[in-house]
């Protein structure tokens, strides 16, 4: 009775273990390849999950393959959004003031005086010093006007109109002009007479 209830345990131990090796041995098989070389149902079924975990999806720009552009999205654009500000652009027409225009070449010279005027100048010059007019009354009268145009350029720079009427105010004796002293009075002399008002 013992021995038939040994044999029995033992006869169906030799079937479960022979199950779990055929189970064993057709799963390996499942998971590698038949004998032939076709895959298996269960290589099948994963392959198409491995190729979708490293394909990526279409239309996922965040998930696009290394090295090609990304598409910007639809509706956007390079430049900038309308209705805003061009960086640079004057938001009013320009309003800058026009430049102004150079003094003609014969700004501040008075025009050649009459008969009256030119004697009112020399009878101010002879006061001065004879030899500044020297009898050449129009010779005096050309070098009044021109220092006249040089006292309307320069109005308050009275060092340098002084050293122009040395230079121009000249005489045989006098060839450097008559002094710094002489000279300043000249200027006087023709902004009282000749040189219109500044």
């Amino acid at each position: 009775m013992r021995t038939r209830l040994l044999a029995a345990t033992l006869t169906a131990f030799a079937a479960v273990s022979l199950a779990a090796c055929s189970s064993s041995g057709s799963g390996t098989t499942a998971a590698g390849s038949t004998a032939s070389g076709t895959p298996t149902a269960s290589t099948a079924a994963t392959t198409p999950a491995a190729t979708a975990a490293s394909t990526p999806a279409t239309g996922d720009t965040a998930a696009a393959t290394p090295g090609t552009p990304t598409t910007p999205a639809a509706g956007a654009s390079d430049g900038p959004a309308p209705g805003a500000a061009t960086p640079g652009a004057p938001d009013a027409p320009n309003t800058q003031a026009p430049s102004k225009p150079a003094p003609p070449a014969d700004a501040g010279l008075p025009t050649k005086p009459g008969s009256d005027v030119t004697a009112k100048l020399v009878a101010a010059l002879d006061a001065i010093d004879p030899a500044i007019v020297g009898g050449k009354s129009d010779q005096a009268v050309d070098r009044a006007r021109t220092q006249c145009q040089s006292m309307y350029q320069f109005p308050k720079d009275r060092t340098k109109l002084v050293e122009l009427a040395n230079q121009r105010f000249t005489a045989p004796d006098h060839p450097q002009g008559f002094g710094d002293e002489k000279a300043g009075k000249i200027l006087d002399a023709l902004r009282a007479t000749l040189c219109p008002p500044a």
